[in-house]
């Protein structure tokens, strides 16, 4: 069987190295080339000598002639704008395209535009007629959309969490929409690659904030999601905090309960929801999760708490912002894109402690 020739642009990030890592292990899939703009003429096993031997190729300019035009995927872990701006031409080349950026989230410019006033982004849109073509790749709600398409905008990793955290609650209207309260912590990691002075060791060492206050770009992407399930317009309360943690996310999630909610029927409504997604674990309050259990895995894993006190569902989802919430989300997507199970190269546990 033919393998699927992947493209990483953006390779010497976080996000590049981390579709190596899962690529290098995929059985349907091979790496044909990794591009940057940094680092060129470095192999990437110089970069990250911990993929000595397992993929040494070495990085190509985003100019080099010689990159191969017969690819099948290609996975942009670029920062945004620069997705939307080289996109086209490999999809006129017949390569499926994943962007990790929020380039191909939304399926309008208006919508788009909301986005990207968040991150500081006031250009337009370099390519607005691929935007209604693009599928937003949470593979959990967007399965057969993804499967479809050629051209994925993956989620935000924040975005990931507190979907896959509340989408039952929503969607079997277990909670009164309006309540919804997220409270999420993230890794340094989720900073990128980049060194930046409020993310430097000493600065981050013992030291936690929340940032972005009612201002976090990932926002639009959970009220859009939780708004086609619900099928009315919901706005959230969303904070987001930085902690002293290499990877990894917690989203401590609360909500208030309609009548006639038990732990019981709530934990049901959720396993039976995820019972065909290979990636979502639910655990009821008796036995609480970690986020060092989500290291290095595509997994979600949710616990379900409830406080009779207060009438709230309390749910925390956890997730590995780089796996789940950024490469293992791309390469699901790949799978999904081209036909095969969606599971190849991702079902391994996490690395203890």
């Amino acid at each position: 069987m033919k393998k699927i020739r992947v493209g990483i642009i953006g390779a010497g990030g976080y996000g590049g190295c981390g579709a190596i890592e899962l690529l290098t292990n995929h059985p349907g899939a091979e790496i044909a080339v990794l591009v940057d703009t940094q680092e060129v003429g470095r192999p990437i096993s110089e970069i990250y000598p911990h993929l000595t031997g397992f993929c040494d190729l070495v990085i190509k300019s985003p100019e080099d002639p010689h990159i191969p035009a017969d690819l099948d995927v290609v996975f942009f872990a670029t920062p945004d704008g620069v997705g939307q701006k080289a996109a086209p031409s490999w999809i006129q080349k017949g390569a499926k395209v994943v962007d990790y950026s929020g380039d191909f989230r939304f399926n309008d410019p208006g919508t788009y535009e909301g986005y990207a006033f968040r991150i500081g982004r006031t250009q337009q849109h370099s390519s607005p007629e691929l935007l209604p073509y693009s599928v937003y790749g949470l593979a959990e709600l967007h399965r057969e959309e993804i499967r479809k398409t050629n051209l994925v905008g993956n989620p935000g990793c924040f975005a990931v969490s507190c979907i896959l955290g509340l989408a039952p609650a929503v969607a079997e209207n277990i909670i009164e929409p309006d309540s919804i309260i997220c409270d999420a912590k993230t890794g340094v990691s989720g900073a990128g690659k980049n060194p930046k002075p409020a993310w430097h060791f000493p600065a981050r060492y013992e030291t936690m904030n929340a940032y972005k206050i009612s201002g976090h770009q990932h926002v639009f992407e959970i009220e859009r999601e939780l708004s086609r399930l619900a099928g009315r317009a919901i706005t959230i309360t969303f904070t987001p905090h930085a902690i002293p943690l290499c990877r990894g996310i917690l989203s401590t999630i609360y909500g208030e309960l309609k009548n006639g909610q038990s732990i019981k029927t709530i934990e049901e409504a959720y396993r039976s929801f995820y019972k065909e997604d290979r990636f979502v674990r639910v655990f009821g309050p008796d036995k609480p999760q970690m986020s060092i259990y989500m290291r290095g895995t595509n997994f979600c894993n949710i616990s379900i708490n409830l406080d009779e006190r207060t009438n709230k569902l309390i749910v925390v989802s956890l997730i590995d912002n780089l796996v789940k919430g950024q490469a293992g989300s791309a390469v699901q997507n790949m799978n999904l894109m081209c036909g095969i199970d969606e599971t190849e190269g991702l079902m391994h546990p996490g690395i203890f402690p």
